[in-house]
């Protein structure tokens, strides 16, 4: 079964030999390398590439293991690229398994590493640079670091519903019961029953992302890693911060873990694509909070599964797919914030700060985003629906909800769109 993944084709077509290296980054088992090494490899060759012209290098595979030697890796692209008047193009995928070598110039000073390769290797006017890399060792966002504005980023995510849905067809509620169960990671669409996926997920966890972390980061407190990630996945969409999540922990185990610890393995998570921050916005005041600020999983059923698919609770789980699409149309998105006014016992005015789930910017279009899975009640829609009347400007306003059929405006031209329409319809935001 084959998923197009045209928006990140589209991407790549765009950045053809543009002199710069790409870098396809993303959560590791979410498809880059078949991106890379398949669907844009057959684009290619369906557009007058001959297979010749394309080489690729695995680096995880004892075939290419000389390869890791990034003197060798140069030399060998040179000798195929440099005296040919032909187009060619590089695939390198894992290049985290890269090594670094001495100088031989200069065996005492620093080493050669694949960035200096790669960077040799660009300046060649015939040939087009992509890798791939995954988080085990080093991170892919190290990759652009290095760079320094010489190179283009794809960041590829698990699959959008709109994805998932033209794999299975069918109907559109069950697709997306199961997709807010099991996720969009590709290989799930391919695991025989219920089981398969549970245990593929779990998987996922002990055998790739948390080994990952440890290794790279070596980190020395794995309990206290995996401790936080389980709060991560239990607190989706709720306002979090280090310090709270300390003070959790101490409550539990007793032995105090410090803030900047908890920091700096939240900041791990979110190198290894795991999770995304949203800071809150205070939309008139124009300026962001420092904490709390909320977490979302990249995956929604990597997180189901870290919690052993508990705490279905639907209205946390639509939030985060939502968060989700936004971040693969490639949104700016943040919490906002607004104030109303209210007197208090003492008779006194006071601000009480009210939320917008999304405020979603793109250049100089904005648009407030409340995900509410049901308004059964007057009151549950106007606590959903206030904070819009707050804004203080005419930007457009959705509520995203499962509990309608066609979408429609209210008489304040607010829209009220079912999740399902939301995610299928690309153009809406």
């Amino acid at each position: 079964m084959e998923i197009k993944r045209e928006s990140y084709l589209e991407q790549l077509i765009s950045y053809r030999f543009d002199g710069l290296v790409k870098v396809i980054t993303g959560i590791r088992r979410c498809g880059k390398s078949y991106l890379l090494k398949n669907i844009y490899r057959k684009y290619l060759i369906e557009n007058g590439v001959k297979e010749e012209q394309i080489i690729t290098i695995e680096l995880d595979l004892a075939k290419d293991i000389k390869y890791r030697n990034p003197l060798i890796l140069s030399s060998y692209v040179r000798e195929k690229v440099e005296k040919s008047k032909e187009e060619y193009y590089l695939f390198v995928d894992e290049i985290q398994m890269s090594d670094e070598v001495a100088n031989p110039y200069n065996p005492d000073g620093k080493k050669i590493t694949f960035y200096d390769a790669l960077n040799d290797l660009r300046v060649l006017s015939n040939l087009d640079v992509y890798v791939t890399g995954s988080n085990s060792k080093m991170l892919s966002s190290d990759i652009l670091t290095e760079f320094r504005g010489r190179s283009d980023e794809i960041r590829v995510h698990p699959l959008s519903f709109a994805e998932y849905y033209s794999a299975v067809g069918g109907d559109k509620n069950e697709a997306f019961d199961e997709y807010a169960f099991y996720g969009g990671m590709p290989l799930i669409l391919s695991r025989p029953d219920d089981t398969a996926k549970m245990n593929y997920l779990k998987s996922l966890f002990t055998e790739v992302y948390i080994k990952d972390i440890v290794e790279r980061k070596r980190i020395e407190r794995q309990d206290v890693l995996e401790q936080i990630l389980d709060l991560l996945c239990s607190s989706i969409g709720s306002l979090t911060n280090p310090t709270k999540i300390a003070n959790t922990l101490k409550s539990k185990q007793g032995d105090g873990v410090s803030a900047n610890t908890i920091r700096a393995y939240i900041g791990h998570l979110e190198d290894a694509f795991l999770f995304s921050e949203s800071k809150r916005y205070d939309v008139k005041g124009k300026s962001y909070f420092d904490t709390p600020n909320k977490y979302y999983s990249e995956d929604i059923g990597l997180r189901n599964a870290r919690i052993g698919f508990r705490q279905q609770e639907m209205t946390h789980i639509m939030e985060n797919i939502i968060y989700n699409e936004l971040n693969i149309r490639q949104f700016s998105v943040d919490v906002g914030v607004v104030y109303s006014r209210t007197v208090n016992h003492s008779g006194s005015s006071v601000r009480i700060p009210r939320e917008i789930d999304f405020v979603v910017n793109s250049g100089g279009k904005r648009t407030y985003i409340q995900s509410a899975y049901a308004m059964l009640t007057d009151e549950k829609a106007e606590a959903e629906l206030r904070p819009f009347t707050l804004t203080g400007d005419s930007f457009p306003k959705i509520v995203i909800r499962k509990d309608i059929g066609k979408r429609w405006y209210d008489d304040k031209g607010i829209l009220n769109i079912n999740v399902i329409d939301f995610l299928l319809d690309k153009e809406l935001v």
